[in-house]
């Protein structure tokens, strides 16, 4: 759940359950910012370091490779593979989320480089890097085809693109779905869910890819209830907290309540706590050639 915009969620129904931030015109990636500056997500990165050592293994990461990680938040991925002995970058668009992955990578004496950039307008030439991945990040971003483009246009040919994306019919659509209900989306976004639907990855990817295939996992969470779970993402997850802080009190309460109720349909704890599977997918995908995909203006650019 890295650095992109809340309301590019899907509404739930036709109705709007309350006032919520509403949809602005604004630069996109200007409202990424402030919405997942927001709250504190060094408490949310917590939630999702194990998948940055499932992807890594998944696309068989090899050491001295040059990796990317898109969208890479606090930096979980590209410190697995710089772990791994690979000249590793990590790019995102939240200067404060780099800093704390440069804060983890220097206590670890670890060689890694972050880039503040969007994963839209990758700063790098062409037919970059080995290995370009993304746990839970590039799904959020507000153009998805011209992001896969650009993940597509720095692998190299023969290199590997690999994602982990929340599945659509998971808790964490479900979650999306009722900030949704409460904020609704601008106009014509697109849901991050479509990322973990196999069709719509093949469309996005499309002839840029000779081979790809899907595994599904589970990432299992726990929280003390409940309740617990709702207060800690009302508290720390900048979606969540910028929709809360918009909202009456009655309608904070309800918008609370949702949310508890949610993590308590999916709660497979009987002993009061919450034990919850946050279901995902993960693309393999080898990359057949960089040639045919959009050519960019000159400008400059970070070596790999």
């Amino acid at each position: 759940m890295n650095s992109q915009q809340f309301t590019e969620t899907q509404q739930a129904d036709g109705t709007r359950a309350g006032s919520g931030p509403a949809p602005s015109a604004a630069d996109p990636q200007e409202r990424q910012r402030k919405v997942w500056g927001a709250g504190d997500y060094r408490k949310i990165a917590w939630l999702t370091p194990a998948l940055a050592d499932t992807l890594c293994e998944a696309v068989d990461v090899k050491a001295g490779s040059r990796v990317l990680d898109v969208a890479t938040g606090t930096g979980h991925v590209a410190l697995a593979a710089a772990r791994r002995f690979c000249h590793t970058t990590g790019v995102d668009l939240i200067a404060d989320f780099l800093e704390i992955g440069r804060q983890r990578a220097e206590s670890e004496a670890l060689p890694v480089r972050l880039v503040e950039a969007s994963a839209e307008d990758l700063p790098f030439e062409d037919q970059s890097f080995d290995f370009v991945l993304s746990v839970v990040g590039v799904m959020f971003a507000a153009n998805q085809q011209q992001a896969a483009d650009e993940m597509l246009r720095v692998a190299r040919p023969g290199g590997t693109i690999g994602l982990i994306n929340w599945k659509p019919d998971g808790y964490v659509a479900e979650l999306w779905k009722t900030i949704a209900k409460w904020a609704p989306p601008p106009p014509g976004a697109q849901s991050p869910a479509l990322w973990g639907k196999q069709e719509h990855v093949r469309q996005l990817l499309g002839s840029g890819t000779s081979d790809i295939s899907f595994e599904t996992g589970t990432l299992t969470q726990r929280f003390l209830s409940p309740a617990h779970h709702a207060e800690f993402f009302l508290s720390n997850y900048g979606p969540t907290l910028k929709v809360a802080e918009s909202l009456e009190a009655d309608q904070r309460e309800r918008f609370a309540r949702d949310i508890e109720d949610l993590a308590a349909r999916h709660n497979r704890a009987t002993d009061g706590s919450a034990v919850l599977d946050w279901d995902y997918v993960v693309v393999n995908a080898k990359v057949r050639y960089a040639e045919g995909r959009a050519k960019r203006p000159a400008r400059s650019r970070h070596d790999p």
